[in-house]
């Protein structure tokens, strides 16, 4: 990417199940369901969505071999979508197992994203 446009950020939260993506989708999802970008059609080459190039940028506290990276593709509609994972987010605890969640232990699993929008 050679022009950067903008860059929002956002967290994700897996309460239950320890799913680590859906909390990577629900990160990617709070960065960008905040943004009106009326005048980036503008911006890029051949004035289209497709033109745009959008990295992702996962920070994720474990399970990386086990997110789905092509469900978080499936959050960002237009452009062609690289996606980052690195270490981080975080893990805590509930202090509840619930079983008709498919928890596996109490566990919280939180994703940090950063979603970068240019061409």
């Amino acid at each position: 990417m050679d022009k950067v446009i903008f860059i929002e950020l956002g967290t994700g939260i897996d309460l239950h199940g320890q799913d680590v993506t859906k909390a990577a989708v629900r990160a990617v999802k709070n960065a960008i369901h905040h943004n009106s970008m009326p005048g980036l059609r503008a911006m890029l080459p051949g004035n289209s969505l497709h033109n745009m190039k959008v990295r992702v940028k996962l920070a994720v506290p474990c399970d990386k071999e086990q997110l789905d990276v092509e469900q978080v593709k499936a959050v960002l509609p237009y452009g062609e979508v690289t996606v980052e994972l690195m270490d981080g987010g975080m893990l805590t605890t509930s202090g509840v197992v619930l079983e008709d969640k498919n928890d596996k232990n109490d566990l919280i699993y939180v994703v940090n994203a950063s979603v970068e929008v240019g061409y």
